[in-house]
């Protein structure tokens, strides 16, 4: 059995939690909450160190540096991030889901998920080009196959 079948999310060394992402590139994108329903909504105004084409940070490793606010998903706080998708990787295995068919530690790589329309590939625009944020909300990073 795979390591994420038989081993709690806080056992996981960092090396196999990191592996857990599907590099989706979802949790990168602006969202807004509205301040008297509290509903969430996504839009598809990433963040400025998002590559569009590989849906993976520019510069992972030193992020904080160049955003501050990035948040750090851990076995600790995956709970509270409510605003993860239903198709992420971490918020399936924290609910007691599996990982999802197109998921990279389950076909090799990126390909299928973004051929499910999974990932952010070819759906952003960079939220340095944003005027109006709220005309870039979006339903697409709702959707969750598997």
């Amino acid at each position: 059995m795979a390591f994420w079948q038989t081993k709690a999310l806080a056992d996981m060394t960092s090396t196999e939690w990191e592996s857990l992402c599907d590099g989706c590139g979802k949790c990168c994108l602006n969202k807004l909450i509205d301040d008297e329903t509290e509903e969430l909504y996504y839009t598809n105004a990433a963040c400025k160190l998002l590559d569009h084409n590989t849906a993976s940070c520019k510069h992972y490793d030193d992020r904080f540096t160049h955003v501050p606010q990035c948040t750090v998903i851990t076995p600790e706080n995956v709970n509270e991030l409510t605003w993860l998708p239903d198709s992420c990787a971490y918020r399936r295995l924290a609910s007691g889901r599996e990982l999802p068919s197109w998921h990279p530690l389950l076909t090799g790589s990126k390909d299928a998920m973004h051929l499910t329309g999974m990932s952010i590939q070819g759906k952003v625009v960079d939220e340095r080009r944003i005027k109006d944020i709220e005309d870039h909300i979006v339903l697409w990073p709702l959707k969750d196959m598997d």
